[in-house]
């Protein structure tokens, strides 16, 4: 018998953790498009706020409050 033969005991390991990489990654696909759907809502609620906040400034007239905004890094 060939070395590089397999035993089908050992091919089924090997299925199996063959099996288990594509679980993993599945999962991690998964993950991945989560955080970019978080990204565009983040990006799209941000635009909202800041969309309101002009809103209400007009609504106060030419005077808006003075307000310091924190930078974000």
């Amino acid at each position: 018998m060939d070395q590089r033969d397999l035993s089908d005991r050992q091919l089924e390991a090997v299925l199996e953790r063959l099996d288990r990489v594509v679980e993993e990654l599945q999962r991690f696909n998964r993950r991945q498009e989560q955080r970019e759907e978080l990204t565009v809502i983040a990006h799209e609620l941000r635009n909202l706020n800041e969309s309101l906040q002009a809103l209400a400034y007009a609504a106060l007239g030419q005077q808006g409050p003075q307000v310091r905004r924190r930078r974000t890094g």
